[in-house]
């Protein structure tokens, strides 16, 4: 009787303590809700006016007028083709540079103090404000190469600020794959840049792109770096080549919020518009990320 009554006791006790932990988890799931619908109201609520704000303004003519001063003919193609050429450049220019810098660091660079040194500046310039870095493509790219406010200089100012960024996202890709798989490789007598070409590259390939889409389009929200060096937000053109002048989406937002009440409209579609790629370029990162990783 006396076992069976401590097995009883310890029973009891065990059950009172599950109940405890079931309870604490319920409430942090309740907290943790609140807390997330606290931070996703707003931005339903902000998305929603912005959304019925600029819908009637979301027509053909939207997309193909260029700026104007009457809020009924504003479009946005001129900003639409800088903001495309500006991202295309800046994905040519940054991918490869970062991709070289990663795979150096992560698979032919000493373990030594200047490597550790190079990380973590890598990763406080991934944290730098980006006007830090339109202060450095006015000074540098603008003015010491004298490229002026053209495609060229905008592309290579968000190069430098994704850059940081792609280098992390693709030094975690190239961790991530098992040194047990470089071992074998070197085993069968593979060299070290047929370990990275044949074993490591195809592996972290899906983290690399889903990385460099994702810093891209921080770039592509960016208005502070370009606003700095002095881009223009009335252009009646689109740029033909990198030496052109032109705009983007957010200072043409920008431009259209400070205009006057008139303008809130058009300014209201052109960031539908904005968040939409935003949006889109999320979602193939994520799409890349999924397939690709499958398939490995």
């Amino acid at each position: 009787m006396d076992r069976a009554g401590a097995r009883a006791t310890e029973a009891g006790r065990a059950g009172a303590i599950l109940k405890a932990r079931k309870k604490r988890d319920r409430t942090f799931r309740v907290v943790a809700a609140t807390v997330a619908f606290c931070g996703i109201i707003p931005l339903l609520v902000l998305l929603v006016d912005v959304t019925s704000d600029g819908l009637g303004y979301l027509t053909g003519s939207f997309f193909t007028n260029y700026a104007s001063r009457f809020p009924d003919q504003a479009g946005i193609r001129a900003a639409i083709v800088g903001t495309l050429w500006v991202t295309g450049l800046t994905l040519l220019i940054s991918f490869p540079v970062s991709l070289g810098a990663a795979i150096y660091l992560e698979e032919y660079a000493p373990r030594n103090w200047m490597t550790g040194v190079i990380r973590t500046n890598i990763a406080n310039l991934a944290g730098v404000p980006s006007i830090v870095y339109g202060l450095l493509g006015l000074t540098i790219f603008v003015r010491f190469f004298g490229m002026g406010r053209s495609v060229l200089a905008g592309a290579l100012t968000l190069s430098v600020l994704t850059m940081p960024m792609v280098i992390m996202a693709a030094q975690q890709a190239i961790r991530a794959i098992p040194a047990e798989r470089r071992l074998a490789a070197f085993g069968l007598g593979a060299s070290r840049w047929q370990v990275v070409r044949f074993q490591v590259l195809p592996s972290a390939w899906p983290g690399m792109i889903s990385g460099a889409i994702l810093a891209l389009s921080r770039a592509v929200g960016e208005a502070a770096p370009l606003a700095l060096i002095g881009y223009l937000t009335f252009i009646a053109f689109t740029p033909e080549n990198p030496g052109d002048p032109f705009t983007v989406l957010p200072l043409q937002i920008f431009s259209w919020i400070t205009r006057g009440e008139e303008f809130h409209g058009p300014a209201a579609a052109a960031i539908v518009v904005l968040l939409v790629l935003l949006l889109s370029m999320n979602g193939i990162a994520l799409i890349i990320k999924r397939r690709l990783g499958n398939r490995r």
